[in-house]
């Protein structure tokens, strides 16, 4: 029976993600050459628009490996500051949760779909470990950590619903903001803000990589 329903999502995550990629991520790719056609395309869709780039949100955090700035950065291009940040800090926890739930209800059978063992060995510094709530927090508010794959392992703990919410949704807001501030900076040709959205995520995401080995040192 778990066969065929972990068969189930890979044939329905499979249709979606090309479903959604045909829609949405022509206009997406064209938006490095074209960023003025982007949002000129998600404009004439309307309320489609926000629920496709939700859902490019929510199987982007299903294949864990693809990286969700480009997707924040179009975001503040298309959707500016305020709506950019809530879509894709809402996508991205939908997509978190889902992961969580799938995880937590099929084990490592549905894991092992999407994520190799050798991707989670990475995060066993986190397990059983007594402040891994604060770690987790830590890790989603430092830009470049590999907030998708957390999605995955958190699934196997023993965390609140509540809790894992709670860090998805406010650990992913300065990232996010960051990132969609620097798309809404260069829609507007708003350079120097754009730099320097860039280099506080650099530095941001510096400090956060000392951080991971630090603690898998100490481990």
């Amino acid at each position: 029976m778990k066969k065929h329903v972990q068969r189930f999502f890979s044939i329905l995550a499979i249709i979606l993600f090309f479903v959604i990629t045909y829609y949405m991520g022509r206009p997406l790719v064209a938006f490095v050459s074209e960023p003025g056609a982007f949002q000129a395309w998600v404009d004439a869709q309307g309320f489609v628009g926000v629920l496709l780039f939700l859902g490019m949100l929510v199987l982007q955090v299903f294949a864990a490996i693809i990286p969700g700035g480009p997707f924040e950065i179009a975001a503040g291009y298309a959707f500016g500051i305020v709506k950019g940040s809530l879509i894709c800090a809402i996508g991205t926890t939908l997509g978190s949760m889902v992961v969580f739930f799938l995880v937590r209800r099929f084990g490592h059978k549905f894991l092992h779909l999407f994520v190799e063992d050798t991707e989670l060995e990475k995060l066993t510094f986190l397990k059983d470990h007594k402040k891994m709530e604060s770690i987790l927090f830590l890790l989603f508010l430092i830009p470049g950590t590999p907030k998708d794959l957390l999605s995955y392992f958190v699934g196997l703990t023993d965390i609140s619903v509540s809790h894992w919410l709670f860090i998805c949704f406010v650990g992913r807001l300065p990232a996010i903001i960051l990132s969609v501030l620097s798309g809404h900076a260069l829609s507007n040709a708003q350079y120097h803000i754009a730099v320097i959205s860039f280099a506080i995520i650099v530095i941001a995401a510096g400090l956060g990589a000392y951080f991971v080995s630090k603690h898998k040192n100490k481990e």
